[in-house]
């Protein structure tokens, strides 16, 4: 039998040797090998069944009390042992691992002590019922004679690795085999720690490693522990220069001109500092205390941040402010541009006059408020003041007062002075109002604007000078303002929420542009224009058509988002459409079903007051629908469930005809 330790092959030999005229003893000899080939190469010649014991010089030295040593460290020791019983257990008691001895029928021939305290087992108990899936292995063994190792079990929540081996002979009478289990619950919960450990630590290198700042660990004796890939490229070092050494030396050396490492031990708490390097970066540098549990400073972490860029970045911020006229320029240019590319289209009589009065307000400088609902179109008018105004040569700025935030309402609309805040511009800022020295100013939704920013802003309109927050000198500003709400804004001065003597002061010159719902006149032509611009943008060769439904719906649609949603209205008809035919189906729900709406609300028009002439009416639209979608009488008749000679008479009652729908390219 044997059992591997870490550095030998320990196996165990009972021979029964006949030494006439003595009775039959059984005598034990343990072989302590380095491999199974040496304990093989010693006990081969012994392993027959008739070959007498003292007939080998080695065995009859030992079996009288002598341990014997070969150049191989080979080691024979006798175990003067008479009886089978006690010379197991002496031999295997005291190891850890279950010891399973096993006859070629597959009962139990022996068990140390550990296989039976872990498997609650008994000699003369078949193996296969307790171990089954050993089973298969177990049979190859006594067969083949060959041993099969690391063969798992499971039992419960404990984990066993067990290996088979064949010994003695294949007689029913001697163990063929043994069976040695080693319980690897606790290895494997100690690998699967080491494991999450590995992880954990491949984690933190990972995290270590990735941070554009640079860090420095230290240990309470101010000696570099590590740092990483960025600290090496802030400082212009390598890893293995610095690590290892105390930032004494370094500092002394001329890596640094100052350590926060030091300044934390001195101090025990977190210290911040700015930093120079060799390589003239100026570093920001923040060191943080590590105490264990008992209080005692274990480690110090160093975070370095470069911000030699952020100066770097000052300077760009400057030389933008230094071209802020160009910009302007530009901008107007680009305004001017715009205003060429929109056309105006107005049909209806009260869109023309409100066209008519804003270039007309155009030629003085008083302030405009233009009122409306959302998407009517209150930008444009804007812009057509601007355009026919004498101040076109200079940009108009756009500001929408919902879009800033509360607290940054005043410092955008007024600017502010270096220092007026924390976070402000080293060198100040200036205001919307400024920028727009010489030209407009357009402020939508003009109902958003704070009460405290109110005041300011009717300071202004008063006697035409600002004041920047943080600021003591008032500036003295040539601009023209244009305001625009689709709120009541009456009603938020009654409710106290917008100043009444803002309100008189914007409401000098009002225009309100009216709904599209209210200029229907304007619906069909806007529908061609941004279905013709669509259909170029999108790259259609053929100009895009509505069929007479869609055409219906659209014209019957209230638009509650006005001109704005118009024209979302059309960029989907157009997207969406396969031909160059829009039918409703290409129209969104809400839409085609206004169309229908409405169709069955002009049918049920109870201004007819003939009950006859209503259904005559309702009839004459359902055979029209009809005649639409079939092409012969028959189609129509079953579809209506009548017979032939009925839709026959009603046809020609109402001088309608079935025919084929005309082919999109003839459709105008």
């Amino acid at each position: 039998m044997r059992v591997t330790t870490r550095h030998h092959a320990f196996f165990y030999f009972l021979i029964v040797t006949s030494c006439p005229p003595s009775p039959p003893k059984k005598c034990g000899f343990a072989f302590l090998c380095n491999t199974a080939y040496d304990f093989t190469r010693y006990t081969q010649p012994f392993m027959t069944h008739n070959l007498d014991v003292f007939s080998c010089p080695v065995l009859r030295y030992i079996n009288y009390g002598k341990k014997l040593m070969f150049h191989d460290r080979t080691t024979v020791m006798p175990l003067s042992l008479h009886h089978e019983e006690s010379f197991f257990p002496d031999l295997l008691a005291g190891i850890r691992d279950a010891v399973i001895l096993i006859y070629p029928s597959g009962s139990i021939a022996y068990l140390n002590p550990a296989a039976t305290r872990q498997f609650d087992l008994g000699i003369g108990m078949q193996f296969e019922e307790v171990f089954p899936e050993l089973k298969s292995s177990l049979l190859q063994v006594f067969t083949t004679r060959q041993n099969f190792l690391n063969l798992n079990v499971q039992r419960q929540r404990e984990h066993y690795l067990a290996n088979l081996y064949a010994i003695g002979s294949s007689r029913p009478s001697s163990p063929s085999a043994v069976c040695v289990l080693e319980n690897r619950t606790e290895m494997n919960h100690i690998i699967q720690k080491m494991m999450t450990f590995q992880e954990f630590s491949r984690e933190l290198d990972t995290i270590i490693e990735s941070s554009y700042d640079g860090l420095w660990i230290c240990d309470a004796n101010a000696t570099v522990l590590r740092i990483n890939t960025a600290s090496e490229r802030l400082n212009n070092i390598r890893a293995a220069d610095v690590i290892g050494r105390r930032m004494e030396s370094l500092v002394r050396e001329g890596f640094v001109n100052r350590s926060a490492t030091i300044e934390v031990i001195k101090l025990r708490s977190t210290t911040t500092l700015l930093q120079l390097t060799s390589t003239g970066r100026k570093l920001m540098i923040t060191g943080n205390p590590v105490f264990d549990e008992s209080g005692n400073l274990i480690r110090v972490v160093v975070n370095e941040r470069d911000i030699t860029e952020i100066d770097a970045l000052h300077e760009e911020l400057q030389r933008q402010e230094a071209i802020k006229n160009q910009y302007r320029h530009h901008m107007l240019e680009m305004q001017l541009a715009e205003m060429e590319s929109r056309r105006v289209i107005a049909r209806s009589p009260c869109m023309l006059k409100v066209l008519q009065q804003a270039i007309k307000v155009s030629k003085v400088d008083s302030t405009v408020l233009i009122l409306g609902e959302s998407g009517a179109g209150k930008e444009l008018i804007a812009d057509i003041v601007h355009q026919h105004s004498n101040r076109a040569s200079h940009p108009m700025i756009k500001i929408n007062c919902g879009a800033i935030p509360e607290s940054l309402v005043e410092s955008e609309l007024f600017g502010y002075e270096k220092g007026a805040f924390t976070g402000a511009q080293k060198q100040g800022k200036p205001g919307y109002l400024e920028l727009a020295h010489d030209g407009m100013l357009f402020l939508d939704e003009i109902a958003e604007l704070p009460l405290a920013s109110q005041v300011k802003l009717l300071r202004f309109l008063e006697d035409g000078e600002i004041c920047r927050v943080g600021g003591v000198k008032n500036r003295r500003l040539n601009v023209r303002i244009l305001a625009a709400t689709n709120r009541n804004i009456k009603d938020m001065v009654s409710n106290g929420v917008f100043r009444k003597d803002l309100y008189y002061r914007l409401h000098v010159i009002p225009l309100h542009v009216p709904a599209l719902r209210d200029r229907t006149e304007c619906v069909l032509p806007l529908l061609h224009h941004y279905l013709q611009y669509f259909a170029e943008k999108t790259g259609r060769a053929e100009p895009v058509r509505l069929s007479k439904t869609a055409t219906d719906a659209l014209l019957s649609y209230p638009y509650p988002g006005n001109v704005r949603e118009l024209i979302n209205i059309c960029e989907r008809a157009v997207v969406m459409s396969e031909e160059n035919w829009i039918s409703i189906e290409d129209l969104p729900r809400d839409v085609a079903d206004s169309g229908k709406s409405k169709e069955l609300s002009d049918l049920m028009d109870l201004s007819q007051n003939s009950l006859k002439t209503l259904m005559e009416k309702f009839e004459y639209s359902i055979l029209q629908k009809a005649c639409a979608e079939y092409k012969t009488q028959q189609h129509i008749a079953r579809a209506l469930g009548v017979d032939q000679a009925t839709i026959a008479r009603k046809l020609k009652k109402y001088g309608l005809s079935p025919q084929a729908p005309p082919r999109p390219a003839s459709r105008v």
